[in-house]
């Protein structure tokens, strides 16, 4: 009844306009080469906090998220540029299905494959979420503190390709966090005698320069897109076509839902594990890469299902499983809106309005995607030097709203080259974010637990002890996951 509540919440004018702009924002984020989901959130962020109403930011934000997840396909079946790290997998058979005049096909069931993933993943989440919450309402700080421990297994998954510098940078990341006043007992520490530090840094700055600028400037070293000029041939498959792609969804979504709830599994990782899946058991192996619909609808729904089931350890515990869903949790911290133990609870209806918005946004995807590829395929071809400035000229904004400080804008270039050099020397951006992020939440529920008990009370109590122990059974798990996944697509951000 929860949910039906919800759905009928979001059916309202303002509430539907916000949940189709974050949809439209996310599909052309996946359209558009160079620009992830993560970094748009960035810049939207502070323009967020000028709302009135905190659930339609949040559901922009969530529609944008998982919207992007269905537009990285178009580019990759269409001119062979994932527009997303996740749409790699998609382009090995999608382009191929072009140059045989089957792009419409490849794009049917990538739209399709990506809405019944998005609504199992969905109804997973209404089913799931609130029970989780429901086993954390006993949670103490020392519970807590096992929990946000537990989180940083993400930062595993977003290493790329040297776990050791995932650990580095995360670390980077929570020592910036400590800049400014200590949260438990207001002594300043590293202001270094100048008066802007005595703040702080912010999160928004140094989102959009690591994320926005950052990416801004590998990007525009990419020169122009190619112009796709072929027909789109028919819509939809049939027959046998039709019942393979349709099989290769579900499987897709089985493979990507528990993935998803793994910090650090991200939607690149079951996409590529999707696709080896969906290799592994045809009975035509040699036939992947040449224009299969199984390796085009295998990979997106997998990408799919991943992106929604992140939602489910963001809303019942406040863990991240990404840098996307970390700058939700941000969001969400903005607003006073604590995810976790209580949101089913002390924010039930706002809970529930952002689940029935995903049952909405999926059905917008859909009808977005299907006869609109034409635009969004177009709009993919301009040249990058082009949007470039529009989107420097948008971040230099963002950040300076923040505070209104030209401080934060400074700060936001410095981390704006940071993240160029990190990218281009294949140092890992995402832990900076989740550490910066999770740090000062860290501190404070390791010194409460301290307070209470000293260190042996993060053992004696069950679930703490119970979460210590899942985050090292997580790690080896991800460490073993990744080694099926191919060395490029661990060096990318999600």
């Amino acid at each position: 009844m929860d949910v039906i509540n919800g759905i009928i919440s979001v059916l309202t004018p303002e509430l539907l306009l916000y949940s189709f702009a974050g949809c439209v924002l996310g599909t052309l984020v996946g359209v558009l080469p160079g620009l992830g989901p993560a970094a748009t959130m960035a810049i939207l962020l502070p323009i967020t906090m000028n709302l009135q109403n905190p659930t339609g930011a949040i559901i922009m934000l969530a529609g944008l998220y998982y919207g992007a997840a269905y537009g990285g396909s178009t580019t990759s079946i269409l001119t062979n540029i994932p527009g997303e790290v996740s749409s790699i997998p998609t382009c090995f058979d999608g382009f191929p299905m072009t140059k045989q005049g089957r792009a419409g096909e490849a794009l049917w069931i990538a739209a399709v494959g990506s809405f019944i993933a998005g609504t199992i993943g969905t109804i997973v989440l209404s089913i799931v979420g609130p029970g989780f919450a429901k086993v954390a309402l006993s949670f103490g700080p020392p519970e807590y503190f096992g929990l946000l421990f537990f989180s940083l297994t993400a930062i595993i998954g977003l290493s790329g390709d040297s776990v050791i510098k995932g650990l580095a940078v995360g670390i980077l990341g929570m020592i910036l966090a400590t800049i400014g006043a200590d949260p438990v007992s207001g002594t300043m520490r590293f202001s270094f005698g100048l008066v802007s530090l005595t703040r702080g840094l912010d999160l928004i700055p140094v989102a959009v320069g690591l994320f926005g600028i950052g990416e801004i400037l590998v990007s525009s070293e990419a020169g122009m897109r190619k112009i796709y000029e072929g027909t789109l041939g028919k819509m939809m498959p049939r027959g046998n076509e039709l019942k393979k792609g349709l099989g290769a969804c579900i499987r897709g979504t089985a493979l990507g839902l528990p993935l998803g709830m793994l910090p650090g599994m991200t939607p690149p990782v079951a996409s590529f594990m999707a696709y080896d899946l969906e290799k592994r058991i045809s009975k035509y192996p040699e036939k992947f890469g040449t224009g299969v619909i199984e390796g085009v609808a295998g990979p997106e729904a997998a990408n799919n299902a991943n992106a929604q089931a992140g939602f489910i350890p963001l809303m019942a515990f406040g863990i991240p499983t990404g840098p996307s869903a970390a700058l939700i949790l941000a969001a969400l911290m903005i607003y006073g809106l604590q995810p976790g133990p209580m949101l089913f609870v002390t924010n039930k209806e706002f809970a529930w309005t952002v689940i029935g918005s995903m049952y909405v946004g999926n059905v917008m995807l859909l009808i977005l995607n299907l006869p609109l590829v034409g635009l969004w395929a177009r709009i993919s071809t301009i040249p990058y030097k082009y949007l470039a400035p529009v989107i420097l000229a948008v971040c230099v904004v963002a950040a300076y709203s923040s505070r209104n400080t030209m401080f934060d804008v400074w700060v936001a270039v410095g981390a704006g080259v940071i993240g160029y050099f990190m990218k281009k020397s294949q140092w890992p951006v995402g832990p900076v974010i989740l550490g910066f992020i999770l740090g000062p939440m860290i501190e404070v529920a390791l010194d409460q637990s301290l307070n209470m008990g000293g260190p042996m009370i993060l053992f004696s109590r069950p679930i703490s002890a119970a979460l210590l122990l899942l985050a090292v059974i997580v790690v080896l798990s991800a460490i073993f996951l990744r080694r099926r996944v191919p060395r490029e697509v661990l060096t990318e951000d999600s």
